[in-house]
């Protein structure tokens, strides 16, 4: 069975530990347009610069053009031919519709869109705990500490908190998020393609809970 899974929800809802997770269950790729950015700027791609220091840096979404760019060059790679979890895109609806268009030329389809749920308060709490290790880029939080502080449980990097994580930048990103982003729950729900899961929930259940969505 192929797996075209889109992952959405406001930011610090877990998309990525559960993307990722969901991953290794389904042995498709996680694809974090996040993640590629950042690493353009770690590797001083200009375009990588542009993005974090005029865009995500700021709790702005980046342009589409750009996005699309780098999506579809992903999806283009042999490792997505039984599938992908898209985590952070699409983002806004013309982004959805130029989604559909790219994989319509690729003769595939989404299966499902699963939307993880959670309060604000909550998220901002998530979000001002995480940390981020240097080296390998795993993530920590409320819900997966590291086992020593400061410190990566997988090669001992350390840890650190992302300039999009401080309170006013997150407050500003989840408003970005209501204006641009939400819409994108109604646009699939009238494909039908809609599923929800509580985001609140611990997080092995909420890895079962979108399991059972996507396997059923």
């Amino acid at each position: 069975m192929t797996y075209n899974i889109i992952l959405l929800g406001p930011p610090g809802t877990g998309k990525g530990t559960q993307a990722e997770r969901l991953s290794e269950r389904l042995n498709v790729p996680h694809i974090s347009t996040g993640e590629m950015f950042r690493q353009l700027a770690t590797e001083g791609d200009s375009l990588g610069i542009k993005a974090r220091d005029i865009y995500w840096g700021k709790g702005n979404l980046v342009p589409d053009d750009i996005t699309i760019g780098l999506v579809e060059k992903r999806l283009n790679k042999t490792d997505c031919g039984e599938g992908f979890i898209l985590d952070g895109f699409p983002r806004t609806i013309p982004q959805a519709e130029a989604l559909e268009k790219l994989l319509k030329s690729m003769n595939k389809s989404l299966n499902y869109v699963v939307e993880i749920q959670s309060s604000e308060e909550i998220i901002v709490k998530r979000l001002s705990a995480r940390r981020q290790c240097r080296t390998c880029k795993k993530i920590y939080g409320l819900d997966v500490p590291s086992k020593e502080e400061g410190k990566c449980d997988v090669d001992d990097g350390e840890l650190f908190q992302r300039s999009d994580d401080n309170e006013e930048v997150i407050r500003d990103r989840l408003q970005v998020y209501k204006t641009q982003t939400e819409p994108l729950i109604q646009f699939y729900k009238m494909k039908g393609k809609l599923k929800s899961v509580n985001g609140e929930e611990p997080i092995d259940v909420i890895l079962d809970n979108i399991t059972n969505i996507v396997k059923n």
